[in-house]
Formats: C-alpha cells, sequence, structure tokens
C-alpha cells in the first residue's frame, strides 16, 4: 500500500486479495474553507452542527456551490434542455480512462487534436478522456486560472471518436477568461455536453496513476435537477 502516493493523499488497497480490485486511488480535492473555488463561486463552508461535548454526536453544517472542488457538470450545465445530474446515464461516471499526459504546458496553452492524436487509438465509445495538465487545486504556486485548456476542434474529435466523458485536473476544461466576461463562451463545454456528455473538472493526484486503462468512477452526489455535483472521484486499478 502507498505505491505512487502524493502527499496528502491516501492509496486504498483493496482488503479481499481475491478483489479483482488491486489499488484504489482518490482523485479528488479534500472540500474545506482553504479549497480554491472559481472567481465568484460560493465558498466551501464547513462547520460544527452538533458536538459529541454537547449534543452526544457530531455533525457538520455544509455549504457550498454544486460545483465546488472535484465536481461533475451535467449537460444542463449549459443547456436548458440538458439533463440534470440525477438524470445522468451512469454508464458515463464509471468507464475505463485514457489518461493523457500534458504536463509541462505554457500558461493558457490550447489542447490540440495533435496533442491527443498520439492516443486515438485508445479514444472510443466507452471510455473517458483525462487530460493530465497538472494544473490541480493543490498547487498553489501559480495561478489555477491560467491553466492549459482544450481547443474546440479538439474537443469536436474527441466526442466524433465516441468518447462521452471528459476529466481534467484544471478548475476548467475550457479557457478561464476574467470573471468581467459574461456569459463565458465555454466552447468545449457546449461540444460535449451538447453530445449528452459529462464533464469533470478539478482532478486530483493524477500522477499517482502509473498504470494504463485506469476505472475511473465519477459518480456525484445525486443533486435533484443540478447542474453539476461534487464526486468523490478515485481511479481503480484491475486485477490482470
Amino acid at each position: 500500500m502507498g505505491e505512487g502516493r502524493a502527499p496528502g493523499f491516501r492509496t486504498v488497497a483493496a482488503v479481499n486479495l481475491a478483489s479483482p480490485i488491486r489499488r484504489i486511488f482518490d482523485l479528488s480535492l479534500p472540500v474545506d474553507a482553504t479549497l480554491p473555488v472559481f472567481p465568484g463561486d460560493p465558498v466551501p463552508g464547513v462547520r460544527p452542527a452538533a458536538t459529541l461535548e454537547r449534543d452526544g454526536f457530531n455533525l457538520l453544517h455544509v455549504s457550498m456551490g454544486s460545483q465546488t472542488g472535484t465536481h461533475v457538470d451535467a449537460p444542463y450545465h449549459v443547456r436548458a434542455d440538458g439533463a440534470r445530474v440525477d438524470e445522468l446515464d451512469l454508464s458515463l461516471l464509471v468507464a475505463p480512462a485514457t489518461i493523457v499526459d500534458l504536463r509541462g504546458r505554457p500558461p493558457r496553452s490550447p489542447i490540440r487534436w495533435a496533442d491527443l492524436a498520439p492516443y486515438a487509438g485508445a479514444l472510443a465509445p466507452g471510455r473517458m478522456l483525462v487530460l493530465h495538465t497538472d494544473w490541480s487545486g493543490r498547487n498553489h504556486s501559480r495561478s489555477l486560472l491560467d491553466h492549459p485548456f482544450l481547443d474546440v476542434e479538439a474537443a469536436r474529435r474527441v466526442v466524433a471518436a465516441g468518447v462521452r466523458t471528459v476529466g481534467t485536473d484544471a478548475m476548467n476544461i475550457d479557457e478561464s477568461l476574467p470573471h468581467a466576461v459574461a456569459p463565458p463562451p465555454l466552447p468545449a463545454h457546449h461540444v460535449v455536453l451538447g453530445a449528452g456528455g459529462v464533464i469533470a473538472e478539478n482532478l486530483a493526484n493524477l500522477d499517482a496513476v502509473d498504470f494504463p486503462d485506469p476505472l475511473v468512477s465519477l459518480l456525484p452526489i445525486r443533486l435533484t435537477g443540478a447542474d453539476g455535483a461534487p464526486v468523490r472521484a478515485v481511479a481503480m486499478q484491475l486485477a490482470p
């Protein structure tokens, strides 16, 4: 246990050695008041609502936006007629993933189809695409809004290949424009979500996934009618 473990993350080994799951890696940011959020989004609040000393049990009061921390966007995020998070096909949320290593790219650089083409054979229906930019919310040494972003033509090619779930460790698969730009254009969002797909943002710990074809789970809280919801994202290594 602990292979590939990054600081602040716990790798959970399967207890049953006969289990088809060999290792599980946490891909989720911790949620507390220090969690970076997109400018203008609600800041998460976590405070005691009941305590052992006063009430005989512990209970937290939690407040946050629907897209706080590691989360998924449902089509309703950008489409009035799109599926809400509680209506999503669960097969979009648990699937083998292709993780594309895009570390070391300049700030605000577009991720083009040429960057994804070497992985084209692994982009197919029933698979996820995950963009590993190393611009995760746990890296506070640079502006999180200066992350690389998915070019709209690349998004079209990904969707044409049959992929319907796209994730990133950045705050946004699109370019994060200044807050004064409203409404933001979000072209890659419209391509993926317009095809009935799902977007996961603010993934973390992707560098710990040191094996091909992880089974990734992005199951969100079932918020009725919501545009998105927080996720406890994990990557699983299956036994051969």
